[in-house]
């Protein structure tokens, strides 16, 4: 198919002429060299305790980051995607149905499951090595040349996304913001549409102990006329988003609600199960579509990003309802719903807040067959600890605890304890993840399954424990 007729956005000069006029970087000239600058940074993401307030989280530095660099998010169009649980999920999906509707198309995610590369993809492949450093040999330089202001880890990564996609000339980014919205790193672009998916409790301490306030901190990536579309949520919820919508003049609607779906599980012997859905919207009528991840929240998720495309046609882009449904077909996810061993067997899972855990049980209860299943999990002090505990309770016929390799990691021993004291269940302790594979295998037959969830740094040790990396 032909790209879209859209005037495509007028670049400026390359960053890398301007950062050659700064000096270059030779200090950067592999890959391992451009990561030692990277985790030179302040990261929070490995942090436990950090105060939500606009020192450590800056619009004005990351602004000025980009001033360096000449702009790099003005030379593409964009799609933001915020929310507390799905937004990968939905942004993954947008990303393969944009790119088999025949745009080049960016793909910044996080975290990372093995690699951080994974975060930046263009037309469905990560970032190479070489790329990755050369683009870093750009970014660093623009860091350095800003005085008195040091660029967090996640403001760099975000900043090296935004330049590798401008080099690589994509027509479109599909950008998922990091923790909350408002003083979120990505909130720098101006995006065709932003879309908010489903706003549970997470980052507490952050970003806020009520769902208002955690939506507040969300509603942050709306733009002035902007359109913004939404999954569903609660009512209180949903005030909060239109309020900010409406103040800043942006069309809102929300899936499920403004916008009616349907949805069904089903298993048939060529697919297995899975859930279809049927979804009409102001361009396009979608029926009985299948969903191409397992669990029925990928439902809202799926009928979210349909919903997307259907402003994106609205603002101008050429998108063929038959392919964009062939990408979505493609859709494939590292360390959602992942089987990653069959002997035994060993599903992982990055779920790490009480609601993701929700759905992860449901959805392994509904998707998966299995006698008896074992969950192994880790999770970081910064989590509703409480909360995830209790979902897992309600799915796992036993429970291992491990810590997730991470210095945020809880400790096994206290959650083993939390978790006695809540459910009255015992469980057991490997405190290293090789020592609660060992102990789960020894406790699993043919027809009973292992999971693997808590946090994406749990995930990505399994992931090369099986051999998936």
């Amino acid at each position: 198919m032909a790209r879209s007729t859209l005037a495509r956005p007028k670049r400026k000069p390359s960053p890398k002429k301007a950062t050659r006029r700064g000096g270059g970087s030779p200090q950067i000239r592999t890959y391992r060299s451009a990561m030692g600058f990277l985790n030179a940074s302040v990261n929070y993401e490995t942090q436990t305790r950090v105060s939500y307030t606009t020192n450590n989280f800056s619009l004005s530095r990351m602004n000025r980051l980009l001033v360096a660099l000449e702009h790099p998010q003005r030379q593409f169009r964009s799609v933001h995607v915020a929310g507390t649980k799905g937004k990968g999920s939905t942004a993954t999906m947008v990303a393969e149905m944009l790119r088999s509707s025949g745009y080049k198309v960016g793909l910044y995610t996080s975290p990372h499951v093995s690699t951080i590369r994974e975060r930046i993809c263009v037309d469905g492949q990560m970032i190479p090595e070489t790329a990755f450093t050369h683009t870093f040999r750009i970014v660093a330089p623009a860091a350095r040349s800003i005085k008195g202001v040091e660029p967090t880890y996640f403001e760099l990564m975000t900043a090296a996304a935004f330049v590798y996609f401008a080099r690589s000339e994509v027509d479109v980014a599909v950008v998922e913001a990091g923790m909350g919205g408002r003083l979120d790193a990505t909130n720098v672009l101006t995006p065709r549409v932003c879309a908010i998916t489903n706003i549970s409790y997470d980052h507490a301490a952050q970003l806020g102990n009520t769902l208002d306030l955690i939506a507040g901190e969300k509603a942050g990536i709306i733009k002035k006329g902007v359109p913004v579309v939404c999954a569903p949520q609660i009512q209180s919820v949903r005030d909060v988003l239109e309020k900010v919508a409406e103040g800043r003049s942006a069309p809102i609607s929300f899936v499920g609600q403004d916008i009616p779906f349907s949805h069904r599980f089903e298993a048939t012997p060529e697919l297995g199960p899975h859930t279809r859905l049927c979804l009409t919207t102001e361009q396009s009528k979608f029926e009985h579509l299948r969903v191409p991840l397992m669990g029925e929240h990928q439902t809202t998720n799926c009928a979210l990003a349909l919903l997307i495309l259907d402003v994106l046609k609205q603002r101008g882009f050429e998108i063929d309802d038959r392919q964009a449904v062939e990408g979505l077909a493609n859709v494939r996810m590292v360390g959602r719903m992942e089987l990653v061993s069959e002997d035994p067997r060993v599903l992982v899972d990055g779920a790490h807040n009480a609601s993701s855990v929700e759905a992860l049980m449901r959805a392994i209860g509904q998707s998966v067959p299995y006698d008896s299943m074992v969950v192994i999990f880790g999770c970081h002090k910064d989590k509703d600890i409480d909360g995830m505990l209790k979902q897992i309770q309600l799915g796992a016929d036993k429970v291992v605890f491990t810590s997730t390799g991470s210095p945020r990691s809880v400790e096994a021993d206290d959650l083993a304890a939390r978790y006695t004291e809540l459910s009255g269940k015992m469980a057991q302790v490997g405190h290293t993840l090789d020592d609660a594979i060992a102990i789960a295998s020894s406790a699993v037959s043919r027809e009973d399954i292992i999971c693997i969830t808590g946090s994406f740094y749990l995930v990505g040790d399994a992931r090369k424990r099986f051999g998936r990396v």
